[in-house]
């Protein structure tokens, strides 16, 4: 008695409908999406030195700002005052150590060297950038001001660096929680920096600038050596890219149309917090989902498997 069988075929992972084919998207990778951000923030640093620092309209309308902030009339000193009394070197160092505490009680210590690189670069280039390189040039009709050059800010130069240095040794679940409100405190710092009259307006959206895209771009060197899935849309790169140079655009627009010291004063300290904001957010974007630790074997296997099986379902 004859006994019929049916062997059965192997099938695909993966088999495409007949008569559909799936569109391709065109995507880039995460690497290349933070490189293009932390491009495009420092595109965005030096467009801000330009304008306000190159240009008479620039250098007038920040004038106005720093002569009304040292005149004394303004009841800012309230909310602002604390910053005067805080040491920053102890602030950078009480940072560092708890830096390194994160690291170490995640059992990640190889997070410690982007994440104090993070830190320490921005502000070595901040000095050294305002001290030796970035000169402030006296302009005909930029009216009377401080001749000294302070871009870019210090202070806010530290508050962003620590932030961005958070953003590496934070798991990725707390990161945009912990970066939105370390967001509130450089824009407090920034807009503080303006009412005690120690900064301009460029001076903080400078240095928000230059630490973000530190950030951004030491984080495309780590996910370039290892394999991230993830993909982002072109239009968003794209978008990532040139907003940051569009919020200096509308900065000094919105103070350069300011027409008297008072207008000018106020306009300044909001654009400031807005502008650190905005800065963090950017930023925040292609660091939010994005883990630099090296993978463990497992996680490697893992992410080889998924490798294959995005090759085989891609023929």
């Amino acid at each position: 008695m004859a006994v019929l069988t049916h062997e059965a075929k192997p099938t695909p992972a993966h088999r495409p409908l007949p008569g559909r084919h799936a569109e391709p998207r065109r995507t880039l990778s995460r690497a290349v999406f933070q490189l293009a951000t932390g491009l495009g923030l420092a595109a965005a640093f030096v467009v801000t030195f330009v304008l306000f620092v190159h240009t008479s309209a620039g250098q007038l309308a920040e004038n106005g700002v720093v002569r009304s902030a040292q005149s004394g009339q303004w009841s800012t000193m309230d909310w602002a005052g604390p910053l005067r009394d805080q040491d920053m070197v102890l602030v950078i160092g009480a940072a560092a150590i708890v830096l390194i505490g994160l690291a170490l009680l995640r059992r990640k210590p190889g997070l410690l060297i982007p994440a104090l690189g993070v830190l320490v670069l921005p502000l070595v280039s901040a000095q050294l950038l305002k001290l030796y390189v970035l000169e402030r040039p006296e302009l005909p009709d930029a009216g009377y001001g401080p001749g000294h050059n302070s871009f870019p800010s210090g202070h806010v130069s530290a508050a962003m660096a620590i932030l961005m240095a958070f953003a590496f040794v934070l798991p990725q679940r707390f990161r945009p929680v912990i970066i939105g409100l370390g967001g509130v405190a450089v824009a407090w710092v920034a807009s503080s920096t303006i009412a005690l009259g120690w900064h301009r307006l460029s001076d903080t959206a400078g240095a928000c600038l230059l630490a973000a895209s530190f950030a951004c771009l030491l984080a495309a060197w780590l996910t370039t050596r290892r394999r991230d899935l993830r993909r982002t849309p072109v239009l968003l790169v794209v978008l990532a890219a040139v907003l940051p140079t569009g919020i200096v655009l509308i900065g000094f627009a919105v103070l350069s149309t300011a027409t008297d010291g008072a207008a000018q004063f106020v306009a300044a300290l909001v654009l400031a917090a807005l502008s650190a904001v905005g800065v963090v957010l950017v930023a925040l974007w292609p660091l939010c989902g994005s883990a630099f630790e090296r993978r463990t074997a497992v996680e490697t296997r893992v992410v080889d498997d998924l490798l294959e099986t995005r090759l085989v379902t891609s023929r």
